[in-house]
């Protein structure tokens, strides 16, 4: 099973559970069943309960936080994160205030569905890493899929469990990603913190003690993976990997442990470099262990994604530039 299929089945699971859950997104009916096709079969299985929309990002949250109030749970497709910002007034100013506004009285179940970054040629205006820009709003919960384990769990946690407002952010490139349970994982020992939305801890299975840990979410974790076991392999340079699928609020806990041991943070993002998840991660984590923290990001440069293949690749970053950061870490 791929990321695409777990995520579709997922749905389809939820939507058979529960009578409260609804679809909301453009282009979402079949046979199209939205741009990456998350939502196949889901306006054939359940036509009341799957509703196309105009296209206007902010009416198509707006209309689903209106549908959470009255107490259903409601899942919305927003067909590129790069459009995300056309509804991060309703996101910001209404989804994660109304629960503190009203003394605790209502809550807001609602995951906000969304592509996020390049490797696909699409432009500066598809290709976009646009989660950092929501980090650290108080009241909302930004997760992201990785194929550690099942995301079409970690999405009907979500939609069923939590009556708080989501970003659920989904790469595009992982979406025909093959999954990789912890039980049938033998090149890493896996250790997993949390059950809702796990924290993983990854080091290339026989391997010495690490003198470096990385972390990295979504579809960096999966390039993550591939450096740890080229540093190990090549360059004999042994790493932990912890990779969150909660980025906000951050549990830190695994990551602290992994770091009383090695005292060296790489962190890796598909996000620009200024201003980044790794950022803060840094300063969490410098506030917690002090000074003798040595500490270096891999991110996207600061500028726009290209549409050329080759000039997109110069941005964004890449096994390679995981590697080399590593290993002037280390020397």
């Amino acid at each position: 099973m791929n990321v695409l299929q777990a995520l579709n089945g997922s749905l389809h699971a939820c939507m058979a559970e529960s009578e409260r859950v609804y679809f909301l997104g453009e282009d979402i009916l079949d046979p199209y069943g939205g741009a990456f096709k998350v939502a196949q079969g889901l306006s054939t299985a359940y036509p009341d309960r799957v509703i196309t929309t105009p296209v206007s990002e902010a009416g198509i949250v707006g209309l689903g936080i209106g549908m959470a109030l009255r107490g259903l749970n409601v899942v919305v497709e927003i067909m590129f994160g790069d459009f995300i910002a056309l509804a991060a007034d309703q996101i910001i100013n209404h989804a994660a205030k109304l629960r503190w506004m009203s003394e605790d009285k209502v809550r807001i179940p609602l995951v906000i569905r969304t592509p996020m970054g390049g490797g696909r040629g699409y432009g500066p205006t598809h290709s976009q890493t646009l989660e950092k820009h929501f980090l650290g709003v108080p009241g909302l919960r930004v997760l992201a899929v990785t194929t550690i384990d099942d995301p079409g769990s970690l999405l009907k946690h979500a939609i069923l469990e939590d009556n708080d407002p989501i970003l659920f952010i989904e790469h595009k490139l992982l979406y025909t990603k093959a999954l990789q349970p912890l039980n049938e994982t033998s090149e890493f020992n896996l250790e997993k913190s949390g059950e809702r939305y796990p924290v993983y801890r990854l080091k290339v299975a026989g391997s010495p003690p690490p003198t470096l840990t990385i972390t990295a979410y979504g579809y960096m974790a999966e390039l993550a993976c591939q450096a740890l076991q080229r540093l190990a392999f090549e360059y004999e340079v042994f790493a932990d990997l912890v990779v969150p699928t909660q980025i906000s609020p951050f549990d830190h806990h695994l990551l602290l442990e992994s770091l009383a041991h090695t005292n060296r943070l790489l962190t890796v993002e598909e996000g620009s470099h200024t201003h980044g998840w790794g950022a803060e991660v840094l300063a969490r984590v410098v506030e917690a262990l002090g000074p003798r923290l040595q500490a270096k990001r891999v991110a996207a440069l600061d500028m726009p994604i290209p549409t050329s293949g080759p000039l997109e690749k110069t941005v964004i970053p890449d096994v390679e530039g995981i590697i080399q950061a590593a290993r002037e870490m280390i020397s």
